[in-house]
């Protein structure tokens, strides 16, 4: 448990990097794309809706985002959780996937 945390902790510390230093060269129309929000986003679908490690990605990115912005602490962190929960919400009420269910 403790060894995947600090694997999932690496490798998204890596892409948060790769954005703020190597995305911001290179805008599309003038918008530089956010990979922060696209893996949050796909963390928290592609996930099994029970589990709650999406929630814990977004919250862990958010800190990243954070740390390297000029807001203060806890503002991305509640922005990239929140929206982790209504993926979680809305996945879990609304959205029946045959992968996810069991046989």
């Amino acid at each position: 448990m403790i060894k995947n945390l600090f694997i999932l902790i690496i490798i998204l510390y890596i892409l948060f990097i790769f954005q703020t230093s190597f995305l911001v060269h290179f805008p599309i129309k003038g918008w530089v794309l956010n990979f922060v929000l696209i893996v949050t986003i796909l963390f928290n679908i592609l996930e099994v809706p029970e589990k709650n490690n999406g929630i814990l990605a977004a919250a862990i990115l958010g800190f990243f985002w954070d740390i390297f912005s000029e807001n203060f602490i806890g503002y991305h962190v509640l922005i990239l959780v929140f929206s982790a929960l209504l993926i979680k919400t809305i996945l879990v009420r609304y959205v029946r996937i045959k992968i996810f269910e069991r046989v």
